[in-house]
C-alpha cells in the first residue's frame, strides 16, 4: 500500500527518489494483487481493506496511465463488464473492476441494470477481449444468456470471450449458458480473466 501511495502521489514528479525510474519500474506498484487476495483468502485481509487496496491501485493507475501510454507498454486487455439487466448490486462487481485494472487491464464499467442491447452496443464500439457480467438475484441470472445468445446473433461471439459471477451463479450455469469464463469472487476474476488471454 506504501509504494503504490507514493506512485499515485509521486509517478512523474521530480523527487530524486523518482528520477531516473521509468515507467516499467513504476508499475511494479501494480504486482499487489496477487498479494492482497492471498491475504484475503488466508482472512488476514477483509473486504474493505481489499476495497481500499483496489482504489489505492485505480489511483495509481490513472497516474500512469499518460507514461504507460508514452512508453508503449500494453495493457493486459481490454474488459467490459457490467450487471444484469434489472439487477442493481453494484458493490461486487465494482470490486472485480478495480481489482481487474489494478492487475493491469483497462476496464469499461457499464454498471449496473445493463440491457443486453447496451452490452452488445459497446462491445461492437469498444471491440473488448473480454466481456463480464454480474449478478446477485437469481430472477436476473438469464439476463447473462440473453447476452450470449445476442453475440451469436450479432456476429461476436467469437471476437470476445464472456465471463460471468455472482452469488447465485455457478460453474454449471456458466456451462449451460456458453459462458468461457465463471469466477467466484474478486480475485479469482483477476486469474480467470489472464487465463482466458493466455496471460496467467
Amino acid at each position: 500500500m506504501y509504494i503504490v501511495h507514493l506512485c499515485a502521489s509521486n509517478a512523474g514528479s521530480t523527487s530524486p527518489m523518482f528520477q531516473g525510474h521509468g515507467v516499467a519500474t513504476l508499475m511494479l506498484c501494480h504486482s499487489n494483487p496477487p498479494v492482497v487476495g492471498a491475504r484475503l483468502r488466508d482472512g488476514e485481509l477483509f473486504i474493505p481493506e481489499v476495497v481500499i487496496s483496489a482504489q489505492a491501485l485505480k489511483t495509481g493507475r490513472d497516474v500512469l496511465r499518460p507514461l504507460i501510454v508514452k512508453s508503449g507498454i500494453e495493457l493486459l486487455g481490454k474488459i467490459i463488464i457490467g450487471t444484469a439487466k434489472g439487477d442493481i448490486h453494484y458493490l461486487g462487481k465494482d470490486l472485480v473492476a478495480m481489482m481487474l485494472e489494478g492487475a493491469g487491464f483497462e476496464v469499461i464499467n457499464l454498471g449496473v441494470d445493463v440491457s443486453t442491447e447496451k452490452f452488445i452496443e459497446v462491445v461492437k464500439q469498444e471491440k473488448p477481449q473480454i466481456l463480464g457480467m454480474s449478478a446477485l438475484v437469481t430472477s436476473t441470472m438469464f439476463g447473462m444468456r440473453a447476452v450470449i445468445e445476442a453475440l451469436e446473433k450479432n456476429g461476436l461471439r467469437d471476437k470476445v470471450k464472456t465471463m460471468v459471477g455472482g452469488a447465485p451463479v455457478t460453474q454449471s450455469f456458466a456451462d449451460e449458458i456458453g459462458a468461457d469464463g465463471y469466477t467466484v469472487d474478486a480475485i479469482s476474476a483477476v486469474v480467470e480473466a489472464k487465463e482466458l488471454l493466455g496471460r496467467s
